[in-house]
């Protein structure tokens, strides 16, 4: 038996004693997530004791299907992507051990739900502009100021936040990173409706919220190499998800293209059949890139994958459009509703065209991905940056 066949039934014993132990249809689902965490199988890549084995990360869904197969309850993935993609590794990679024993547990176990106050109306690409304030009061900071495009803080109980420490430094340097508690009275959210008429994410107002020190996530002034962890895994949770051939919006619109035979023509085959090898491409890419990040954090190469999934899904939207003709005008429902998850290939062909919109800006947009691309990984001429020594209270806004 190889070290990797030993591995594999390791984890295997190990899944069957936590459904022995507790057994899905009559155990609580939050006691039984608790128990598949502390038995390191929640992320079997983390640590031993914060929910991992310490083994390859390419085992999660070989265990994933083994709790699925016995009809174990969910852990609302679906609510919380950020959490579970962007919360959880930066906490690894940048909290204390302390933070990591407080934050881990509960957030794989469902018990809660995490946002990103990140962006502002004056900081969206350049996230580093933030204005948002946070002052040193004892052993607690004081934060004001205003997020935008935060998916999921109705009903989330935490969020990761950046906010400015020091004005009188350049802005890249004057940042800090603060785990916010989101039922703090200051902090009032209010949905933004989309294009699509859904409101998936909302705008956050913080008035005077008090967040202790405990709750800052590395040191003081470092918030945007914090941030930067965060991003990086944001793009591998947009970008790199691990999917079947076909799946997503590629499968969307072949079934699509099946279903509307009388439709085809040689230049929308053509068209197609390169959109499935570009999709394709991208696929394989991305279990390229998960099997480098097993091994470390993920780094600025990320950034290739989210730029070819926004591009590939804006493509392939509104080449469904074009196929279905007049019937793809057709918008299936344009109610004011609050989704509990995001789905870029969910409904129809008309709620697709319109939610793509959206790909080549959430988790960054495509213009800055080429510039982090160009910079960080090509190893091209810098853009020039006549800001980037400037104290952020001198800067023009």
């Amino acid at each position: 038996m190889t070290n990797a066949d030993a591995v594999r039934e390791q984890l295997r014993r190990r899944v069957s004693e936590v459904l022995t132990d507790n057994h899905p249809g009559t155990t609580d689902p939050v006691a039984f997530h608790r128990a598949r965490f502390d038995a390191g199988l929640a992320w079997v890549h983390f640590p031993a004791g914060l929910g991992g084995s310490a083994a390859d990360r390419e085992l999660q869904p070989f265990v994933d299907s083994l709790f699925e197969q016995a009809g174990a309850p969910g852990n609302r993935a679906e609510l919380n992507g950020i959490g579970l993609g962007m919360a959880a590794p930066t906490i690894l990679a940048c909290g204390s051990p302390q933070q990591q024993e407080r934050f881990l547990r509960p957030l794989w176990t469902g018990e809660q739900i995490w946002c990103q106050l990140f962006s502002e109306p004056g900081a969206g690409s350049d996230l580093a502009a933030v204005s948002a304030r946070a002052v040193r009061d004892g052993q607690d900071w004081i934060v004001n100021g205003q997020k935008v495009w935060t998916s999921a803080a109705h009903e989330a109980h935490l969020a990761i936040l950046v906010a400015r420490t020091d004005p009188s430094l350049p802005k890249h340097a004057g940042l800090t990173y603060f785990i916010c508690d989101m039922t703090d009275p200051g902090v009032d959210v209010r949905p933004l409706r989309q294009i699509t008429g859904e409101a998936e994410f909302n705008e956050v107002f913080l008035t005077d919220v008090r967040i202790p020190d405990a709750n800052r996530l590395g040191p003081e002034g470092a918030g945007w190499r914090v941030a930067n962890t965060t991003l990086n895994n944001e793009r591998v949770s947009i970008g790199g998800r691990a999917t079947a051939r076909e799946d997503g919006m590629l499968g969307a619109v072949t079934r699509t293209w099946r279903r509307n035979p009388g439709r085809h023509t040689p230049e929308l085959q053509d068209r197609l059949l390169r959109l499935w090898v570009d999709a394709e491409a991208a696929r394989l890419s991305a279990a390229r890139l998960r099997q480098r990040v097993a091994t470390g954090q993920p780094g600025p190469e990320t950034s290739a994958l989210k730029l070819a999934f926004a591009r590939i899904s804006q493509q392939l939207s509104g080449f469904e459009l074009e196929l279905l003709g007049e019937d793809g005008l057709r918008y299936d429902d344009w109610t004011m509703v609050r989704p509990d998850r995001v789905d870029f290939a969910g409904r129809g062909a008309g709620y697709r065209y319109l939610r793509a919109k959206g790909n080549s800006i959430e988790g960054g947009t495509s213009e800055i991905m080429r510039n982090i691309i160009s910079e960080r990984v090509l190893g091209l001429p810098i853009e020039p940056r006549a800001d980037k020594d400037v104290a952020w209270k001198d800067l023009i806004r």
